[in-house]
Parts: structure tokens; C-alpha cells; sequence
């Protein structure tokens, strides 16, 4: 049994142009298969890193019963236990608070809803990078009294930067929040939605407005990275108690990840429809080797040639090419995908706007997760084993005589 892999390594080189057709076949789908994963992948790392960076963070600490019911009443006070907690948490690399709320904004002819977020200026811009979207005037600082609109809300309410924006809305507990602020910048906001709608304003001049003094509707929190989510939850569940909830970014983004796993579900039939031309193609090239060495197989059965032995010696053969074509294929599609992580794909015309307009950068790009490659070659592999029953079984119902005469 030992000298079975050599003899099945020295079968499959003995007509090296069925083999290398074979290598080929699996070659192309792994690199093929990587390439398709690695691009669905990485588009879905750039929306939901796109959304993160614009608004939700990857962590957000509320008033228990704030997320389904987001009203100003539902909030708690910042208190120096709170911020000492967050910082146990060893995961945790940035942290904001907020206070969101909704008030009609109104100039000298037009009004509008508006959601109206009160921030640190200077935390909040490391998180949401605010002032990196300036298309117009200044970011918030030292003056606290002023306010940055999305660009679309400004060209619906026709305003510039130094003009004035009247605010009207509801209190802490239902008291009357009127005030004017000057427009200091105004910032294009990569998801339409906020671009028509928000307003910021430094949190102290928010709370002051809606006479919730030293209180907060959210603490965003950022960690290093999607894997350490939730680690961070359960600790911060542990430390901050049952008064406050902590909602991670899936919960705040059901609808982009019902998206996602419908067009993943759209690429699975895709791959599905590449995986069966990769093993049709595998399936000819052995069925055309079994009928080149039917005769061949006769006269080692008739010299005393065991057929299970025969069969071994044959999925040593397809295992062996295999994994020469799966190894191949992850060696040249490492070096492609490596291009491109570092070379995104520019998109052009309808598609770059489309993008644009939905919020997302006008590019293609690529992940190299080791479970891109992995996922892939193990499916191919697993694939060309299966087609490498085909002669096992024909081996099986193999007759000497007719082998003889074929």
C-alpha cells in the first residue's frame, strides 16, 4: 500500500496533456471562484465599513427601551462611573456621545423635519471624519453656536454658510426647544437619507436647546475591529447593568444585512452554475482517461490485479490532481486578489452614480480573508473527489474479457 501514491503520482504524468487539461479545469474554477467570493466580499466589507464610519459606529450605549421607542425622554445622564467603564473595556478605541433628537427647521419661506444631533466636535470628527465632508464653510469649534447641515438640506432650505436656521421641536419632558443658529459649514453626507436631514451642533448648545442638561440618547462606541464586537457587548452588558442596553452594529443595520444575504444568495447560484461546468469538465477529461486505458486496466485485472486495489490507485490519481489544480489556483489568485486590495476597480457612468447616490464609494473592491481562499478550494476539491468516483464504480462493473477486447 505504501508505493501506491508514488505509482498513482507516476500514472497521472504518464500523459501529461490529460493531465495538465484536468490541472487546468480545477485551476481556472479556484481562481475564478476566489477572485468572484473575494470581490462579493469585500464590497460587503466597504458598505458596512461605510456605514459604521458614517453614522452607527460598531457599538451604541442607550437608556434601556430607547432603540424601539427614539424619543428625548428616553435618555440618561453622563456620569463619570460611565465613562470609567467604557474605558475597562480593553477593545473599545474611540468613543462619542450623542444626543439625537427631531425639530423643525425652518428659514424665511421653508420649512422642514430635521434630525438634529448634538456632538463633541472634536470625538465625534475622529469617528465620522465630518470635517473630511465639508464642501462648504467650517466644522464646529470653538464657537459652539452653530450648526453644519447636510448638503441637500441646505439646497432644499436655500441656505449658505453664515445664514441663519430657526429650530423648533419638543423638550425634556415636553418643554417648548425654540432657538437660531448661524450656519458654519455645510457637509455632503455619504448616505442620502442623512444629506436631506441632519443638523449638528456641539452637544452642550443641543442640550441647552432641549433643556436636557447633561444628558445623552447614545454613547457610539468604535473597536478595532468587526471580530471584537462581541467581546466588547457582553462586557459592556456586564459593567453598565440592566438600566442601559447596548446595540451592536447589526442590530442597527438589519435592512443592509437582509441585502446582503439576498445578493449572497443570488452569487451562491452563480458559483453554483461555475462549480458545475468545473466538474463536467473534470468528468469528461477522467471519462476520456478510463476509455485510453480500458485495455490497460484489463491486463492488470488478468494478471491477478485486485479491483479494489485497481480503484485506490485511481482516487489516488484524482487526488493527486486535485490537489495540484486547487494548489495552483490558490497560488495565482493570492497575488491577483493581493493587486487588487491595494487597487480597487474604479466604476464609471450610471454605476459610479448609483453608488454614489446610495452612499457607498464608487469602487470594487476586493477581501483577502483567508476564508475566500479556503472556502473555495475546499469546495473545488470536494467537487473533483466526487467526480473521482466515476471510476471507482467503473472499475467495479469492469469485466476482464471485454476490457481485453476493448
Amino acid at each position: 500500500m505504501m508505493s501506491y501514491p508514488k505509482i498513482a503520482w507516476r500514472n497521472i504524468w504518464r500523459n501529461k496533456r490529460r493531465t495538465l487539461i484536468t490541472t487546468a479545469s480545477i485551476f481556472f474554477g479556484v481562481l475564478l471562484s476566489c477572485f468572484m467570493t473575494s470581490l462579493q466580499e469585500g464590497s460587503y466589507a466597504q458598505y458596512i465599513q461605510a456605514i459604521v464610519n458614517s453614522y452607527s459606529g460598531y457599538l451604541q450605549i442607550h437608556q434601556k427601551g430607547y432603540w424601539d421607542d427614539k424619543v428625548i425622554n428616553n435618555t440618561f445622564e453622563m456620569s463619570p462611573s460611565i465613562s470609567s467603564k467604557i474605558g475597562m473595556v480593553k477593545e473599545v478605541t474611540l468613543f462619542t456621545p450623542r444626543l439625537e433628537t427631531f425639530a423643525l427647521a425652518s428659514t424665511e419661506e421653508i420649512t422642514k423635519g430635521v434630525m438634529v444631533i448634538g456632538i463633541d466636535p472634536a470625538k465625534e470628527d475622529k469617528i465620522t471624519n465630518i470635517s473630511g465632508k465639508l464642501v462648504q464653510g467650517r466644522y464646529l469649534g470653538s464657537d459652539a453656536n452653530g450648526v453644519v447641515l447636510g448638503e441637500r438640506l441646505a439646497q432644499y432650505l436655500k441656505l449658505r454658510p453664515s445664514d441663519t436656521l430657526v429650530l423648533i421641536g419638543q423638550g425634556y419632558h415636553g418643554v417648548s426647544a425654540a432657538g437660531k443658529y448661524p450656519v458654519r459649514g455645510i457637509m455632503k453626507h455619504p448616505a442620502p437619507e442623512f444629506d436631506r436631514s441632519v443638523v449638528y451642533m456641539d452637544i452642550k448648545t443641543c442640550q441647552e436647546l432641549y433643556s436636557a442638561e447633561n444628558r445623552l440618547t447614545s454613547i457610539v462606541v468604535m473597536v478595532h475591529g468587526s471580530d471584537e464586537v462581541a467581546p466588547a457587548q457582553a462586557k459592556f452588558s456586564l459593567l453598565l447593568g440592566s438600566g442601559m442596553e447596548v446595540i451592536d452594529w447589526e442590530e442597527m443595520n438589519r435592512i443592509l444585512l437582509k441585502q446582503i444575504e439576498s445578493d449572497r444568495a443570488g452569487h451562491l447560484i452563480m458559483r453554483g452554475i461555475l462549480y458545475m461546468i468545473i466538474g463536467f469538465g473534470i468528468l469528461g477529461t477522467i471519462m476520456m482517461m478510463m476509455a485510453e486505458r480500458r485495455k490497460e486496466f484489463g491486463i492488470m485485472m488478468a494478471v491477478g490485479m485486485q479491483k479494489y486495489k485497481l480503484a485506490v490507485g485511481l482516487m489516488l490519481e484524482t487526488f493527486f490532481i486535485g490537489m495540484v489544480g486547487v494548489a495552483a489556483g490558490i497560488a495565482a489568485s493570492i497575488p491577483v486578489i493581493s493587486y487588487f486590495l491595494f487597487h480597487p476597480i474604479p466604476l464609471t457612468g450610471q454605476a459610479a452614480e448609483m453608488m454614489m447616490q446610495m452612499g457607498y464609494p464608487p469602487e470594487m473592491y476586493f477581501s483577502n480573508e483567508p476564508s475566500v481562499f479556503f472556502e473555495q478550494a475546499l469546495v473545488v476539491f470536494i467537487l473533483t473527489m466526487a467526480v473521482g468516483l466515476y471510476p471507482v464504480v467503473n472499475i467495479g462493473r469492469l469485466r476482464v474479457i471485454g476490457a481485453l477486447r476493448g
